[in-house]
């Protein structure tokens, strides 16, 4: 009789043993907990930023319905409207809103396995996105005696470190090789946007937060120059991963030109006799007449940023982007090769810049850089000057944010800048000398104001 008994605790306690080990694993695996989890009054969802430590209104921000710092609540939305639908159409995925190749960027790429209650593909890209699933930290972040390091080491991601930062960021503002998360040449003849990063511009578009005393205290001070200048050596990194994947060389007998300089290739064609080039020879791109090139816009940016705040760096990395150009022309295994030696030599970039300290005068240095002839020669498409300007504008803003020019200053100057953002505002209008011009008169007057 006993031993029956015994038998009998024994088979409950293993059915109850069970289910709490299944609860603990479904817990476990529901880590994308939603925004929802996040809403409250009492944590980010206030009306108004009148926190003692954070904001507040951080969902208030993010749900911005028109401004730049709300357009991740709206990247589920988009995908209904009629350029998702017609991109979705033409490319036979379906309903935008529920294709996969969509979702990957347009909502939290949770597996569906990891995915709590509360999460909400329609939420868009929601707060674990970017700081990473909350199952491990939500119920302790915000308790005494918490700490940036507890948070971290409780599974939020380091987004105060430059490169983990661009790295989150580059997942889909220029592709990774997870689900849903790369934009194809196809994609793009369809409709999509061409996709561009530069880390400390959207940063700033997407600020839900103030750089105060408390923050620097929790998390330390971050440089708007350091963004930038690591931002661009992060790009290279991916986009050189990225090219050398053999799973994304191609599409079908086509290599994928997502890769390549979209402009290069969509110009104007004419029979007329007398029609006149429109283009210029690339003094950076060691590659036969008429051949695509690499959209090497952010190249552009970091030979500049090592000639002036890694100058031991810079020739190695020249070298590898040169090499890299050139070897486009002799075939797939000789660009793979160069492509993984240019991401070694941009790692080797992105490490130093990440680890050296900045002054006051960087940004000038910076932008001298940027306009000096060495680089200037090299704006000769599209894409590098959008990402010149972007740059200037960029540092700049750093500048002011500084205390090293003032708030009047700069906006007297902001002529300047937009007459460079006006000539790029149109690719098919870009004229190579004319935004030359403009950019040189912008940095000219940033450079009167050290």
């Amino acid at each position: 009789m006993i031993a029956k008994k015994r038998k009998s605790l024994l088979a409950r306690l293993l059915v109850i043993a069970l289910a709490c080990l299944t609860a603990a694993t479904m817990a476990q695996a529901a880590n994308y907990l939603g925004v929802a989890s996040c809403a409250g009054s009492t944590c980010h969802g206030r009306g108004e930023g009148d926190g003692k430590v954070v904001r507040q209104d951080e969902l208030r921000l993010w749900q911005d319905p028109s401004s730049p710092a709300g357009a991740h609540s709206r990247a589920a939305a988009v995908l209904s409207g009629t350029r998702g639908q017609r991109i979705a159409a033409a490319l036979g995925l379906g309903s935008a809103a529920s294709a996969p190749a969509c979702l990957g960027c347009h909502a939290t790429n949770a597996p569906a396995a990891a995915r709590g209650e509360r999460y909400q593909a329609s939420d868009g890209v929601g707060c674990e996105s970017c700081h990473g699933a909350a199952s491990g930290w939500i119920s302790s972040h915000y308790a005494m005696p918490a700490s940036h390091a507890g948070n971290l080491a409780a599974g939020m991601t380091a987004l105060d470190k430059p490169q983990v930062r661009a790295r989150v960021c580059l997942d889909c503002h220029y592709g990774s090789d997870k689900p849903g998360q790369f934009v194809t040449h196809a994609m793009m003849a369809a409709g999509h946007p061409r996709v561009s990063f530069e880390l400390d511009l959207f940063s700033a578009l997407q600020a839900h937060y103030d750089l105060d005393g408390d923050y620097a205290k929790r998390k330390g001070r971050l440089d708007s120059v350091q963004l930038w200048a690591v931002g661009q050596a992060e790009a290279i990194r991916r986009q050189t991963r990225l090219f050398a994947d053999p799973a994304l060389a191609n599409e079908g007998l086509f290599p994928q030109f997502t890769f390549f300089d979209c402009h290069s290739c969509h110009r104007p064609i004419s029979d007329d006799p007398g029609a006149v080039r429109k283009f210029e020879v690339n003094p950076g791109r060691p590659i036969p007449f008429g051949n695509p090139p690499f959209n090497d816009e952010n190249m552009i940016m970091l030979s500049a940023v090592a000639a002036t705040l890694a100058p031991a760096e810079a020739a190695r990395f020249d070298a590898a982007a040169r090499g890299f150009h050139a070897a486009m022309a002799k075939g797939r295994p000789q660009s793979v090769a160069a492509a993984q030696a240019l991401g070694t030599a941009a790692a080797t970039l992105s490490d130093t810049l990440a680890a050296r300290t900045y002054s006051g005068d960087t940004a000038f240095s910076v932008i001298a850089a940027i306009s000096g002839k060495t680089t200037t020669a090299r704006f000769t498409d599209y894409t590098g000057s959008a990402q010149a300007v972007m740059a200037v504008d960029t540092l700049l803003n750093a500048l002011v944010r500084d205390g090293r020019v003032t708030v009047g200053a700069a906006a007297g100057i902001r002529g300047e800048i937009n007459r460079a953002y006006a000539a790029t505002a149109a690719p098919e209008r870009f004229d190579p000398p004319a935004f030359r011009a403009a950019l040189g008169q912008a940095t000219r007057a940033i450079g009167a104001l050290h």
